[in-house]
């Protein structure tokens, strides 16, 4: 039996100091269900570490440099054929990074954006999150829950594996 083939990608947690975080919109265009508001990032490339996969994310989806090195406070590993096409599931490994809060513009143009499924970036309030009808859910499940967690606890001496 091979291993099952799984996307390793990193995510930033851009927090405000008054706990606002921006946050990507992701819209599959063809596939069914709702969209999904998740943290900038995505796939390691071939060759990169997680950390300069992190910041050419950064710099491509909202435009924020990224100097030094974040904690990694979050890793989230989900094993679904359905999750993102092509993979048996993806590994989401999650750094926080504090800054001001500021207009996401990045390197992508707007296709460039649609075509890796991203329609929107919005800054959120945790109360906001948590406080939401949907119809549209938040990556990954319970994300206000997490992230209320990391606020009151700082960050965890090593990341936190997260369940969906």
């Amino acid at each position: 039996m091979s291993p099952p083939n799984l996307r390793h990608s990193v995510r930033a947690l851009i927090l405000t100091t008054d706990h606002q975080i921006l946050l990507c919109r992701h819209l599959t265009p063809g596939q069914p269900g709702p969209a999904v508001w998740a943290a900038p990032g995505g796939g390691i490339e071939p060759g990169e570490t997680p950390l300069q996969a992190l910041r050419r994310e950064l710099a491509e989806e909202v435009g924020l440099p990224l100097t030094g090195n974040p904690p990694h406070v979050w890793h989230r590993t989900v094993i679904s054929g359905t999750h993102l096409p092509g993979y048996d599931g993806v590994v989401n490994d999650y750094y926080l990074i504090r800054t001001a809060r500021f207009t996401p513009t990045g390197t992508m143009t707007p296709a460039q954006l649609a075509a890796e499924n991203i329609v929107d970036r919005r800054w959120w309030t945790l109360a906001d999150i948590a406080a939401y009808p949907g119809p549209d859910l938040f990556g990954p499940r319970g994300l206000a829950t997490h992230l209320t967690s990391l606020v009151a606890d700082g960050v965890p001496p090593a990341p936190r594996t997260l369940h969906h």
